[in-house]
């Protein structure tokens, strides 16, 4: 026992006495952190994934009864299908390897999917690529900060047309709103490229029309010269034209608190330096406005044909009095005709002139 006791403190001088070098600790340590990192990820997505499976097995039964459909690819068919509470849904988009959980917006017309929202900065939006792939998030209650995930963008809006809505409020309380037509999110191997149409709204267009990749930390897609200007910037995004708008940039509770532009920029509306209070951004089928005019037009028809058959009916019954007045009238100007024949007949002999009674008696 003793000859092992001596043998560890021998050990542990030995070790004293040779220094390790300040910068392999801290090479070592930051190796180390990375793992744990990556450990802490795929625990986080593993919860996720087990999350999103309990939640579908729950609401299935609840969805089956909600409309005619049991599963819907989107907001916009759960909208159509007569659901207009805004609230948690399930969808499953095609080709979708398991079901969504999702928000659904039913305001500004309905039919929103909810894929973005920033309200208070509880959730950090300074995440990896495989985080914005498949999503992060509290996704689950009505006004939790989340990322929907990229590869779920691109299943939806794979699926036909869309249109992108992005909502946005400043500190003092004002509004703007930004649409885009034509909004689609290619796959991973394209590394999720944004493309989005025509524009329209009062926040202005930051986003462009070129087509633009999605950028993180860890694996960048912009240009040389948007690097120079982004390069701070730890968020998942769209990069173009030097950050024109970044809502996934760090979230600052005041705009007084802004000391660099990698805040929650649209710089159209309020420019870089200032960063927004809440952001909402959500997708919609584009054709669901043309479903909604199509079931208003026979509806609006028979509003319109309905002041029509009331005065026929009137008419009618019109028609239908004055042929029964009709023999009474008849009858009427009928008996003031016969009585005087009556009476005629009946005159007594007084009522003659003298000629009648001379031409009666011959």
């Amino acid at each position: 026992m003793i000859t092992y006791i001596v043998a560890v403190l021998l050990h542990f001088a030995a070790s004293i006495a040779v220094p390790v070098p300040c910068a392999e600790v801290v090479s070592r340590l930051e190796a180390e952190l990375v793992g744990l990192m990556d450990v802490v990820r795929e625990q986080h997505r593993y919860i996720q994934q087990l999350h999103q499976t309990q939640t579908l097995e729950l609401k299935n039964l609840p969805n089956s009864l909600m409309g005619q459909k049991d599963v819907y690819r989107d907001c916009s068919e759960i909208f159509a299908d007569g659901n207009v509470a805004s609230g948690l849904y399930v969808i499953r988009p095609d080709g979708a390897p398991s079901a969504l959980r999702v928000h659904c917006d039913m305001s500004d017309g309905g039919g929103w999917t909810v894929f973005q929202r920033r309200r208070d900065g509880t959730e950090s939006f300074d995440r990896a690529w495989v985080d914005y792939k498949h999503g992060f998030g509290d996704l689950f209650s009505a006004d939790g900060e989340f990322w929907l995930g990229n590869e779920p963008l691109h299943r939806l809006t794979s699926q036909g047309q869309y249109e992108l809505r992005i909502n946005m409020e400043d500190f003092e309380g004002n509004q703007r709103f930004a649409e885009y037509k034509n909004f689609r999110v290619d796959d991973e191997k394209d590394a999720f490229q944004l493309h989005v149409g025509q524009y329209s709204g009062n926040a202005g267009d930051a986003f462009g029309p070129a087509s633009v990749k999605f950028s993180t930390f860890d694996r960048p897609s912009f240009t040389d010269e948007d690097a120079q200007c982004i390069s701070h910037s730890r968020a998942g995004w769209w990069f173009n034209r030097c950050g024109a708008g970044n809502l996934n940039g760090h979230y600052y509770s005041g705009p007084e608190r802004v000391q660099s532009d990698d805040g929650v920029v649209w710089f159209t509306w309020r420019g870089w330096w200032y960063s927004v209070k809440s952001v909402v951004m959500m997708l919609r089928a584009t054709d669901l406005q043309q479903q909604q005019q199509s079931k208003q037009q026979p509806q609006q028809q028979q509003r319109q044909q309905q002041p029509q058959r009331q005065p026929q009916h009137q008419s009618q019954q019109r028609q239908q009095q004055q042929r029964q007045q009709q023999p009474q009238q008849q009858q009427r100007q009928q008996q003031p005709q016969r009585q005087p024949q009556q009476q005629s007949q009946q005159t007594p002999k007084h009522m003659f002139t003298s000629e009648q009674r001379q031409t009666h008696r011959l």
